[in-house]
């Protein structure tokens, strides 16, 4: 009889540890992928930020970048972002940039680069120079 009990116990705790979350989980993401509307900014599973821009009853079409979307299921969507998920605030970018975007600054090579990488040309090709190949052996 305690065996009994104790068996019963255990299956409790086993419904209220692991198997009602993950239920509660499941319920969370349905209604959220339910209400979704088009020009929401989402995330899908795989990690790619988009905005919804079409919704039918199977799929979703997601724009991914200008011009560039893609056709997902809607379980494909992890969650969604707030609206101004990703913008940067205008007092924090940086003078002479368009919204925070910093441009590749180049430095030209200097005479002592230029003679390092020469050198290291130099002894590429001496230490290829000395290697000889090897020639199979006839085992007939």
């Amino acid at each position: 009889m305690a065996t009994i009990v104790i068996f019963i116990v255990l299956i409790a705790v086993l419904w209220f540890v692991m198997i009602r979350p993950q239920q509660r989980r499941q319920r969370e993401a349905q209604q959220m992928q339910a209400e979704l509307a088009p020009g929401a900014n989402v995330m899908l599973t795989s990690g790619i930020f988009g905005v919804v821009r079409e919704i039918t009853d199977d799929y979703l079409r997601v724009e991914i970048s200008e011009g560039a979307s893609v056709k997902v299921v809607r379980a494909a969507i992890g969650r969604v972002l707030p609206e101004d998920f990703g913008e940067q605030p205008a007092a924090e970018a940086e003078p002479g940039t368009e919204a925070g975007v910093v441009e590749a600054q180049t430095e030209e090579p200097s005479a002592a680069d230029g003679a390092a990488a020469d050198n290291a040309a130099a002894d590429s090709a001496a230490d290829s120079a000395a290697v000889e190949p090897i020639e199979p052996e006839d085992d007939r």
